[in-house]
């Protein structure tokens, strides 16, 4: 399927407004998820069953050109076997009328994108870690979403009523004037309306192309060095000279005293139990909701910091230089797991990259060996070694003495010199990745001995390969300066 591309001029982003929906319309809006759930499942049986199918037929020595043919998982193909099937299906001759298209259309979508992954994945076409099979989604845990995108979606005109396809007319918590006004005035046009259920709250956000103009950053000569950490959130350090400090507010920690007693208290009420079938009691329900709505505000409260700084750095600056962290790999850690997903790493350099294209502003990844904390600002010599609980930088060679993480955001902000060509943003295919220039090792995994044997060695024993370490600090034949 084609991607959508806006028009010259234009970008793509979402205006989220929260519902406020009645009895019958809740009813509804629950239907509508629970119908994209169940045309989910009913794809991915109905591709699988030829799977399976083809594996006992090869069981039984049956030639390929007598085999059960492959079922297509394009969409098109799971709609038009769907359209055939909710007719004589007994899932869904008794209720499909009562819900929009849209929404079977949902689940097919997300269900063809599923296997999409799988196969781009299996053929080593997809980054990331490895997919799985797609799996079919609980009714109790499969988080409750729909999406419209044909039919009556518009913004009313009294600024408090959104109007959706076979949901009808729906009444909204805060006013719509910001995107009524776009509308109206011809500098956006709404694509897509979905509709999310999160923490006891209903969602619509709608897709909207809208014309921005490119506004121009308050610097844009200036560069920056973001380095990220728990103590302290960022620090911030520029080709200017100007080194800042954003302090790490910690909204997790602050609320778990609140979250254990609110915990303590759903831990004493009947919940519900599926060995026996017991429904939870209303107790525990009042109790889950206000254990909920503490995890909520805690979300809420990260989420508008992160855009406070990620907005306030690609406003300023012209070059924006962050690490490539290994997230994934960082919360491993289990004594740091839980204060690096407070911090927000993976969702600063997200907000960064899509900030970064609104107003010409460069965003540039360092290697993810890059030694920023290792290196030296001054003269560029390279640590052999610095543990993690070492918070200053004694520089054996020059005599520097400086704080940790104020080296490596200098260090990152001198990367910015090195690099002159390419487009800046991070996730595209033409983002300069920058190179290593202090010359720093990287650590290559041991290769472990094999279990099968090879015509190398007898045994199957195998040589490990050398594993690259620094055994004493080097000076740098030539010191990045800051511009």
């Amino acid at each position: 399927m084609r991607k959508f591309r806006p028009q010259p001029g234009f970008v793509v982003q979402a205006y989220r407004f929260g519902l406020d929906p009645n009895a019958a319309q809740e009813r509804a809006l629950r239907s509508h998820c629970g119908a994209a759930r169940a045309a989910y499942n009913w794809a991915v049986a109905w591709v699988e069953a030829s799977w399976w199918q083809r594996r006992a037929e090869e069981s039984y020595d049956i030639p390929e050109a007598e085999m059960t043919q492959w079922r297509p998982w394009s969409l098109p193909a799971l709609r038009k076997a769907f359209n055939a099937a909710k007719h004589t299906d007994a899932r869904f001759t008794d209720w499909w009328e009562g819900n929009s298209k849209e929404a079977y259309n949902t689940g097919l979508a997300n269900a063809a994108a599923a296997f999409d992954n799988y196969a781009k994945s299996r053929q080593g076409k997809r980054r990331g870690r490895k997919m799985g099979m797609p799996r079919f989604k609980s009714k109790r845990k499969a988080r409750l979403s729909c999406r419209f995108t044909t039919g009556v979606i518009r913004v009313d005109q009294d600024g408090r009523h959104v109007t959706l396809p076979r949901l009808g007319t729906i009444r909204v918590h805060e006013p719509t004037v910001k995107l009524l006004a776009r509308v109206q005035a011809g500098t956006a046009r709404i694509l897509s309306a979905t509709v999310r259920h999160e923490r006891g709250r209903w969602f619509v956000s709608f897709q909207v192309e809208v014309k921005r103009d490119l506004v121009r950053v308050a610097r844009p000569e200036v560069a920056v060095g973001v380095d990220l950490g728990v103590k302290t959130l960022a620090v911030m350090a520029d080709s200017a000279g100007q080194i800042r400090e954003v302090a790490n507010p910690r909204h997790l920690d602050t609320a778990l005293k609140q979250l254990r007693r609110a915990s303590r208290t759903v831990s004493r009420r009947q919940g519900s139990d599926r060995r026996t079938g017991r429904k939870p009691s209303k107790r525990w329900e009042k109790a889950n909701a206000a254990r909920n709505r503490v995890h909520y505000r805690v979300a809420n409260l990260r989420q508008d910091a992160l855009h406070k700084l990620t907005t306030a750095v690609t406003g300023e600056y012209g070059t924006v230089v962050v690490e490539d962290l290994n997230v994934a790999g960082m919360l491993r850690n289990r004594r740091l797991a839980r204060r690096i997903s407070d911090a927000g790493f993976g969702e600063i350099r997200r907000q960064l990259a899509c900030k970064t294209q609104r107003n010409g502003c460069r965003l540039l990844a360092a290697d993810r060996w890059f030694p920023s904390s290792k290196t030296c600002s001054g003269c560029g010599a390279v640590k052999a070694k610095l543990p993690l609980h070492v918070r200053t930088y004694h520089c054996d060679a020059c005599g520097l003495v400086i704080d940790r993480d104020v080296n490596a955001a200098l260090n990152l902000a001198a990367l910015a010199a090195a690099v002159v060509t390419g487009t800046g943003v991070a996730g595209d295919q033409d983002t300069p990745v920058v190179s290593k220039p202090r010359g720093a090792d990287q650590k290559t995994r041991t290769t472990h001995r094999s279990r099968k044997a090879t015509a190398g060695r007898a045994g199957g024993a195998t040589l490990p390969h050398p594993r690259q370490t620094e055994t004493r600090d080097r000076p740098q034949a030539e010191a990045l300066s800051l511009w």
